[in-house]
């Protein structure tokens, strides 16, 4: 069966790439993943907070003036530019050592930033790049043209400065998401992942304190991301790439029934190893080679709702068919 498709006008040999996260900051693991039939991998985003609290170990914590005086923006720019630079060997390793696409991934909250790290991500030799704007409205003062005018800001800017594809990394943290994701695609990105997991909470009650949840998603998560796929896969001038619940073969070819033109996993491989990779790709030949399909671009998409078709229509019918047992 032949799995080879294109994601951000990159030629894939799967559908399947790993998303960013710890297990794609390794070489030695990137490699093991192209070797169980990984597409493409995300590299472990760059996060603009990281880089601050490296800032702040190796000036002991002080205010600029305290110890440093003038000094410290020289001192605050070294450190800086160290943990930039071990980055950014690591991503020219996995470039020479693989043969699949390697995308990098930014996780940013000041403008400048983006930029800046946008275009060393293009120098050291990525072939995409994935945005990953997780602006959640935590802020009263914060509201939906905001967070549009930011996303229109800085997809603008990348582009003008930038010739690798671009794909940003969403949440579900939308009041108008069909449209505002419809949006987005005509700005000329190539890709849309659908989508990112935002920071669980949980509470400690015996110690009365704040504490993170699980990470990690979990299977019954796939449903949302399956919904807003089939929605809007068919309604989008760029590619979507699913992520969030994935977890089997079975679950990929859902999603590619649905329209993505890729599929991300992460919590599976941490949950069950890298050769959950070399499994999902099996089955996804199996379940081909059963129904006939010699290429996914025979079946990709055909449970989507159709250009013409309203969402809204397509939804409440299978809400009715659940609920009240129509039929």
């Amino acid at each position: 069966m032949n799995t080879n498709t294109k994601y951000l006008g990159l030629d894939l040999k799967s559908p399947i790439i790993v998303g960013s996260c710890g297990l794609t900051a390794d070489v030695d693991k990137m490699v093991e993943m192209e070797a169980a039939g990984a597409g493409a991998v995300v590299v472990k985003s760059i996060f603009e907070e990281q880089i601050i609290h490296d800032i702040k170990r190796n000036t002991h914590m002080v205010a600029p003036t305290d110890s440093y005086g003038d000094s410290y923006e020289y001192i605050a720019q070294h450190v800086a530019d160290d943990s930039l630079n071990k980055h950014f060997a690591m991503i020219k390793e996995a470039k020479s050592r693989l043969t699949i696409p390697v995308i990098g991934s930014i996780n940013c909250f000041s403008y400048e930033n983006w930029l800046t790290y946008a275009i060393r991500f293009q120098e050291a030799g990525c072939d995409a790049l994935e945005l990953n704007m997780a602006i959640l409205p935590y802020e009263t003062s914060l509201s939906s043209d905001d967070v549009e005018r930011t996303f229109t800001q800085i997809i603008n800017t990348l582009r003008k400065s930038v010739s690798i594809p671009i794909s940003i990394k969403v949440g579900t943290y939308f009041t108008d998401m069909a449209k505002q994701m419809q949006q987005l695609s005509w700005m000329g990105i190539q890709g849309v992942t659908m989508f990112n997991k935002s920071v669980q909470v949980d509470i400690d009650i015996e110690n009365e304190t704040l504490k993170n949840a699980s990470f990690l998603s979990n299977p019954d998560e796939l449903h949302n991301t399956l919904r807003w796929v089939a929605i809007l896969s068919k309604k989008m001038r760029c590619d979507i790439s699913a992520s969030t619940g994935v977890y089997s073969a079975d679950d990929v070819v859902k999603l590619l029934l649905a329209g993505a033109n890729s599929v991300q996993v992460v919590s599976c491989l941490y949950k069950n190893g890298v050769d959950a990779l070399r499994e999902m790709n099996d089955g996804l030949c199996q379940w081909m080679e059963r129904k006939g399909y010699e290429s996914i671009d025979r079946f990709r998409g055909k449970l989507a709702v159709q250009p013409n078709d309203k969402a809204s229509v397509a939804m409440r019918t299978q809400f009715m068919k659940y609920f009240a047992d129509i039929v």
